[in-house]
């Protein structure tokens, strides 16, 4: 009796640790084989048949759609370079260049996935759309309130995320380095904390 009373002991034990440990990594977004520069993080096998097992979860679980291999990769950025979260009542600033790619995409979401509510319905921008500098860089803000040049719409929300897909681009399992994919820079303002 003592001896099976410590089978399903240890079961039990062993099932809340497994199933604890694969909760947290569904919900905090934790999958072998990411691919960060800077802000932004990239899972660049997930649309592979590669994916590890908990990103292959994550993505079931939330219903996603990945890129292929062979069509691009898909960066997401949940903070600043300085590392504090994106707040939609404050003025950002994406800057610089993107990594070589045929197109690209930035987007602006909800924590949830859902696209960011605002009154002009404009949640992002495509490379074709951007006004860029002479040198082919760009500047978008994001803010609550209208600006001139590339702005993007936040709706005032508390936290958003912004997600970079490039497409027909060489960065992806192999790019480790910032020198290798330059990505644009993530910058609050310093009125906000």
């Amino acid at each position: 009796m003592r001896l099976l009373i410590g089978a399903l002991l240890s079961l039990v034990v062993a099932a809340a640790i497994g199933l604890g440990a694969t909760w947290l990594t569904l919900t905090r977004g934790v999958a072998f084989g990411a691919v960060t520069l800077g802000a932004w993080t990239a899972y660049p096998r997930a649309g592979s048949a590669d994916i590890d097992p908990y990103a292959r979860a994550a993505v079931s679980r939330g219903g996603l759609l990945p890129l292929g291999l062979g069509d691009g990769v898909a960066f997401l950025a949940r903070t600043d370079d300085a590392g504090r979260a994106l707040d939609g009542r404050c003025d950002v600033r994406v800057a610089g260049t993107t990594p070589q790619a045929r197109y690209f995409t930035l987007t602006l979401y909800r924590p949830d996935g859902a696209l960011v509510a605002n009154s002009l319905g404009r949640y992002g921008f495509t490379s074709q759309e951007l006004v860029r500098q002479s040198d082919g860089s760009f500047e978008i803000v994001l803010a609550p309130r209208a600006r001139p040049g590339n702005w993007l719409p936040t709706g005032g929300v508390e936290r958003y995320i912004l997600l970079l897909r490039l497409y027909d681009t060489p960065v992806g399992i192999a790019t480790r380095a910032e020198r290798e994919a330059p990505m644009p820079a993530i910058t609050a303002a310093e009125t906000c904390s």
